[in-house]
C-alpha cells in the first residue's frame, strides 16, 4: 500500500491552489481600481448594507423588538460586494447558526449553561459538522452561536435562545438577499454606463 496521494486528491489540491492564486489576483486587481471605481463600489456596498439592515431591523422589531438587532447584524454580515458572494455568505450564516444552535443545545443537555467543557465540546462538534457539510466558512458563525446559547445569560428556556437566534438570522439573511438582488441590477446598469462613458 502506497502512502502517495491518489490522482484525484492531487488534482483537488492543485485546484485549491489555483483558486487561492486566482483570489489573490482578483484582490490585487480590485485594489488597483481607480478611485472613482472604488468609490462607486463602496457607495453601493454602503447602500446595500444600510438598506438590508434597516429592512431586517424593521421586520425583526415587528416580530421580537428586544432582539431585533440580531436581524440587522445578520443582514450586515451577509451583505457582500457581489450578489453571488451574498448568497454564499447567507448559506454559511444560516448553516452555521443552525449547527451552532443544535450544538449549543447539546452542550446544555450535557453540562448546562456556562459550563466551559460543554462549550468546548459544542464548538468542536459544530466546527467538524460544518466542514463535513462542505461549509467550512460556517464554522465561525456556528461557534459564535454555540457561545451565545451556552455562555450568554438569558431569561427563559435555552431552546428559545437557539430558536429565536435562527429566526433572526433567517430574517437578516432574507433581507440581505432581497436587497442584494435588487441593488445588483441597478449596480450593473451604473457600471455599464460608466464603462460606456470611458469608451
Amino acid at each position: 500500500m502506497s502512502d502517495s496521494p491518489s490522482p484525484q486528491r492531487r488534482q483537488r489540491t492543485l485546484e485549491i491552489l489555483q483558486l487561492r492564486r486566482a483570489q489573490r489576483l482578483l484582490d490585487t486587481l480590485f485594489h488597483g481600481l481607480p478611485l472613482a471605481s472604488r468609490l462607486r463600489v463602496g457607495a453601493f456596498m454602503a447602500f446595500k448594507s444600510v438598506l438590508a439592515s434597516a429592512f431586517a431591523y424593521g421586520v425583526g422589531y415587528l416580530l421580537r423588538p428586544e432582539e431585533a438587532f440580531w436581524a440587522a447584524i445578520s443582514a450586515v454580515a451577509v451583505t457582500q460586494v457581489h450578489y453571488g458572494e451574498t448568497r454564499g455568505a447567507g448559506r454559511s450564516r444560516v448553516l452555521g447558526t443552525l449547527f451552532g444552535g443544535m450544538a449549543g443545545l447539546l452542550g446544555l443537555a450535557i453540562g448546562g449553561s456556562g459550563d466551559l467543557l460543554s462549550f468546548a465540546l459544542a464548538l468542536s462538534l459544530v466546527t467538524v459538522a460544518c466542514w463535513l457539510a462542505n461549509a467550512g466558512t460556517a464554522a465561525k458563525i456556528g461557534g459564535i452561536t454555540s457561545a451565545i446559547v451556552l455562555l450568554v445569560p438569558a431569561a427563559g428556556p435555552r431552546w428559545e435562545v437557539a430558536a429565536f437566534r435562527l429566526g433572526e438570522v433567517l430574517c437578516g439573511t432574507a433581507c440581505a438577499l432581497a436587497v442584494g438582488l435588487l441593488v445588483s441590477r441597478l449596480e450593473h446598469r451604473v457600471e455599464a454606463k460608466a464603462e460606456g462613458e470611458k469608451g
